[in-house]
């Protein structure tokens, strides 16, 4: 399985913090956003890591992340021309990741939960997708909710509804088999001109491929708000001086 980090967007909620950078470079305590993601990535025993961004932004990634071997991995870099949405930036893996699997992580989400087990689960699926959710009991619908019936099958995944039909939060972790390409070449744009990815996994859901696992430990989308992204400070800074990092 190879993986794929999107650290792309113009973050416009967080300027003027992203006027001239790119927000998942931003400090978190003490180290740049990015690095969450590629240390998840290396846990998970990911060794080949494709990048994803703007013109703009792309050659500050590779200034400090280079060939990624401080984090024994090999990094790969693509140019997202257009912001269409998460699945549009997922595409630019296609020719990175051939007939592979892959590992998806939006680069502002950093959180606990180990996905090494997930992935070797998900190598022995013989075809499909896999979304990581989140009990969030107070503010589930500002993102994707996810139902899962008795048995933990997804029933249904609903972007930002107005009346949730579970606390289960969709976080930024998608995993896909190779499928995913022509499943996204035929999505079409919503309302706001994007693909999204919501509409991606119901493909899957629909096909009765979908499966789920609940994370463990604590989940931050720290790119959405000074809020989050202090949040996400605090909660570094508790495992740095604990030891438990």
């Amino acid at each position: 399985m190879k993986g794929v980090i999107l650290a792309g967007g113009k973050a416009t909620r967080l300027r003027p913090l992203t006027w001239v950078t790119n927000k998942h470079l931003l400090p978190v305590y003490h180290k740049p956003m990015i690095f969450y993601a590629l240390e998840s990535m290396q846990r998970a025993g990911i060794q080949e890591v494709l990048i994803t961004s703007s013109v703009e932004h792309l050659p500050q990634f590779i200034n400090l992340l280079k060939s990624g071997r401080d984090f024994q991995l090999k990094l790969s870099y693509a140019i997202q021309e257009d912001a269409g949405g998460i699945p549009q930036a997922i595409a630019l893996g296609e020719d990175f990741s051939g007939q592979e699997k892959i590992l998806v992580i939006l680069g502002d989400n950093i959180f606990t939960h180990n996905l090494s087990s997930a992935v070797t689960d998900f190598e022995r699926q013989a075809k499909g997708a896999k979304v990581f959710a989140k009990h969030m009991p107070t503010d589930s619908k500002q993102y994707g909710v996810i139902e899962l019936d008795k048995h933990h099958k997804v029933v249904s995944i609903e972007e930002k509804p107005e009346h949730p039909k579970s606390d289960l939060a969709q976080t930024g972790i998608y995993m896909y088999d190779a499928r995913v390409y022509d499943f996204i070449r035929r999505l079409k744009p919503s309302a706001r001109g994007e693909l999204e990815v919501t509409d991606l996994n119901n493909s899957y859901l629909k096909e009765g491929t979908m499966t789920c696992e609940v994370m463990e430990g604590w989940w931050i989308d720290a790119g959405t708000s000074y809020d989050e992204l202090l949040r996400a400070n605090n909660l570094v800074a508790e495992l740095v001086k604990t030891g438990n990092e």
